[in-house]
Formats: structure tokens, C-alpha cells, sequence
């Protein structure tokens, strides 16, 4: 039967063209400015690590004064360069990355390349292998190179095509704010999203991935007067770490560890709020311990990340959905109601309520089905537009299967419901009043 209500579907959509090609373009409107936005916001909530965010945890402390004014519950998200090294050299034998970034002038070592502004990311040796960080020559440096504050570097593919023509430079030196260092590795593309391990940096949780990654304890040794990441300060000084970024009231190093098992994250969760007590007890803590040990898909929650922007877009975008449904449900009553008569002459043959309403629902399911497929360009184009704004996010617009599945199930349900109302007014048409008046 289905195969019979789809050819009494197509003649009838072929029979009034107009009225079909208005339901088609409503919901292809619909379609298109819903199912961008849709997938604006199902790029930016993703898992930025799906084979490791089970394992990597975001600690933090609390140092602040206890009548900070203005400080709310929640311990500040970054740590002061006391912590930062208190909590990376704590006894145990997971991995742990401590790290920061802010911009180094770099260039490499012959006449012709010039000095550029480079973005930085200071890290341990624990970086590359924690958060899988793929390699195209070399690898990264050794816990030893951490210790001995050794001058190497890894280069991101784009820098190593810049400075070096693309070539493995695994080996060759350059200089990096008027120090010497030994590139040791060149990563492949790299850009996790949101960028969950630095997310409150100035270009937001959506930049780019670092042009190069240097060790931590070496960089904190450069001469710097570009500040020190993400940094934050309280009391008197506001601006206290950013010539000093060992000030005790300034918060600006990332941590996370990665903790394999329940039994793990408990133990650190209890090492945490160790050390937290034990500071409050040494008097460099005033408030007692308020501590948090959060996953990684928890951190980004907690931290909101996905523009307030594109909720309130997303939302416009399905009250446009709803309204081109509405007109997709007043164009379908006006529709079946004009083939009255066909519909009368059906009954009068036998064909039940039930049929009329099956066939009535099954051409609703087609006009959503065209609807689909007709709204994905308007999509695409949707999203071109997106990429063209000046926003760190808007590289990431991009229409993958799921959301295009998503897209054809969704003008489909959509049409189906719309068409409810419509077919059971349709299936109530009186047979033999239909009949006379033919």
C-alpha cells in the first residue's frame, strides 16, 4: 500500500505544482536556517577529545584572601607559580602537563627569514602523549629535558612550512625570543575543539592551536615582556605578574592530569584537598580547602563555552522553523480540501477513513522529504556565511553526515506532524456530498 500512496502522492504534487512548490520552499527555508544553526551549535559542543576526555581532569585550588571582594564560591580556574609547581611535583605515576602561552618572536637561523610574532605554548613533556597529538617528524622532548630546562622545540606543520619549506627539520636550530633552540619534532594538524586546555586565552576557546610548543621550565627563563597567558590578580596591583609571573596573587598556569580509574581520581581528589589543607595550615591559604577536580567534558560545561550569540541564534532559527511549518500546514489544509471530490469518490469505492488519512500523511512525508533536500544547499550556504564571520568559531561550520541525516529527519518528522491536522480534516470529508456535486 505504501507504494500505491506514493504514486498518489506524486500525481497529486504534480497536479498542483504551485501549491506543492510553496509547502516545498517553507520548509526548505525552515530547514536551512534551523539546521545551520544546528550545526553551529553541534560543532561547538562536541567532544574535543572523544578517545581521551574520559581520562584528563582539570584540577584547581583556591589561594585567594577571604574577603576578596567581589570572589565568588568557585576556586579561580588557573593557578599561581607557587601551586603550579607544588601540585606538578606531587608523588604519584600518572601523567600531568603544566603549561601556559602568549606570542615569542621566533625565526629561523639564515639571513633571509625575518623575526615574526610566533603563538607559544609552554608545556612538559606529558603534553604530546596526553592529549594525542599526532607527529610528522620527530617527537616531543623527555621529562629530563623538563629538569634541565633544555632549548628544543616542536613546530606545528604550518610554522615548519613557513620557516623551513615543509622539509623535515627535525635537527636545526632557530631563535626564539634571542635564545638558540633545536627543533626536535613537527606536529601534524592539531586544532582540538573548543581548546579545552586554555580556554580562557584572548582569542577565546575556539583559537588556533599554538604555532609552537616549547618546554615549560625553559620558557618560564626567556626575557618576556608579552605577559604571561590568561593571567589574573588580585589586591592592589592588578598588573602585580605581569613583569613577576611568580607573584603570589596572580593566578595564570594550566594543570591537568590524567587519571585512568575511579580509584585514581579519588586518591588525587584526597591529595588535593591534602595540599589545600596544608597550605590553609601553613597560613598561605586563607580559606579553608575549595578544591575542584573536574573532567574534562565537566570543565567545559562549567565554563559555558559555546557563545551565549549562538544560543539566541539557534533559538531565532527554529521560531523561524516553527513559523514556515505553520504556513506548511495552512498551504496542506487548503490543498487536500481542494481535491474534496477526489477524496469523496475514494470513500464512496470503500476506502476507509484510515486510507484517506494514510494517503494524505504519506504526501506529507514526500513535500518534507523535497523540502530536505531542497533546504541542505540553503544550509551549506548558511554556513559559508558563518565562515565569514569574524569570529574564532567560524572555521569550525561545517556540515558533516550526521548533521545531514539530521536534516532530512528532521523535515521529515516535521512534515508528518504538520500533516496530521490536514489529513484528519481530509478524512472526514462527507462521501456523499462530495459525490453529488460532482
Amino acid at each position: 500500500m505504501l507504494g500505491y500512496y506514493m504514486d498518489l502522492a506524486l500525481r497529486s504534487l504534480r497536479r498542483h505544482k504551485m501549491l506543492a512548490a510553496l509547502m516545498v520552499l517553507a520548509i526548505a527555508l525552515g530547514i536551512g536556517a534551523s539546521i545551520t544553526m544546528l550545526t553551529v551549535l553541534h560543532n561547538l559542543s562536541g567532544d574535543p577529545l572523544p578517545q581521551r576526555s574520559g581520562v584528563l581532569f582539570h584540577p584547581q585550588v583556591d589561594p585567594r584572601p577571604k574577603d576578596l571582594p567581589g570572589a565568588d564560591a568557585e576556586p579561580p580556574d588557573d593557578l599561581t607559580w607557587v601551586d603550579a609547581q607544588n601540585l606538578f611535583h606531587l608523588p604519584g605515576s600518572y601523567p600531568r602537563v603544566l603549561m601556559d602561552g602568549n606570542w615569542l618572536p621566533a625565526r629561523a637561523m639564515r639571513g633571509d627569514s625575518l623575526l615574526a610574532m610566533q603563538s607559544d605554548r609552554a608545556t612538559t613533556a606529558d603534553f604530546f602523549s596526553m592529549f594525542d597529538v599526532p607527529f610528522v617528524y620527530g617527537s616531543g622532548w623527555t621529562a629530563q629535558d623538563d629538569a634541565q630546562h633544555a632549548r628544543v622545540v616542536v613546530l606545528s606543520s604550518a610554522l615548519n612550512d613557513k620557516l623551513f619549506g615543509g622539509a623535515d627539520s627535525v635537527g636545526k636550530q632557530m631563535v626564539i625570543a634571542t635564545k638558540t633552540f633545536r627543533v626536535i619534532g613537527v606536529i601534524g594538524p592539531w586544532h582540538p575543539q573548543p581548546r579545552f586546555y586554555d580556554i580562557n586565552n584572548d582569542d577565546g576557546p575556539y583559537g588556533k592551536a599554538a604555532d609552537m610548543y616549547l618546554p615549560f621550565f625553559t620558557w618560564i627563563d626567556l626575557p618576556q615582556d608579552y605577559g604571561y597567558g590568561s593571567m589574573r590578580c588580585w589586591g592592589n596591583d592588578a598588573n602585580a605578574g605581569q613583569h613577576n609571573p611568580k607573584a603570589p596573587q596572580c593566578t595564570w598556569a594550566q594543570l591537568w592530569v590524567q587519571l585512568d580509574s575511579p580509584a585514581q581520581v579519588a586518591s588525587y581528589r584526597s591529595a588535593l584537598r591534602q595540599y589545600s589543607l596544608q597550605q590553609h595550615e601553613l597560613g598561605r591559604f586563607e580559606r579553608a580547602p575549595n578544591v575542584r577536580l573536574r573532567g574534562l567534558l565537566d570543565w567545559l560545561d562549567y565554563k559555558r563555552v559555546i557563545p551565549v550569540m549562538v544560543r539566541m541564534q539557534t533559538w531565532i532559527a527554529f521560531g523561524v522553523f516553527l513559523i514556515c511549518m505553520l504556513n506548511t500546514i495552512g498551504l496542506m489544509v487548503a490543498k487536500f480540501l481542494r481535491k474534496s471530490g477526489e477524496i469523496g469518490v475514494r470513500r464512496a469505492l470503500g476506502a476507509s477513513r484510515r486510507d484517506v488519512f494514510a494517503q494524505c500523511l504519506v504526501e506529507a512525508g514526500v513535500i518534507g522529504v523535497a523540502g530536505g533536500l531542497c533546504g541542505l544547499p540553503l544550509a551549506w550556504l548558511g554556513l559559508w556565511m558563518v565562515r565569514q564571520q569574524p569570529v574564532s568559531f567560524a572555521a569550525s561550520a561545517h556540515l558533516d553526515l550526521s548533521m545531514l541525516g539530521a536534516a532530512l529527519a528532521l523535515s521529515l518528522v516535521a512534515a508528518l506532524l504538520a500533516g496530521v491536522w490536514p489529513s484528519l480534516r481530509a478524512a472526514r470529508v462527507t462521501p456523499a456530498l462530495q459525490v453529488k456535486s460532482l
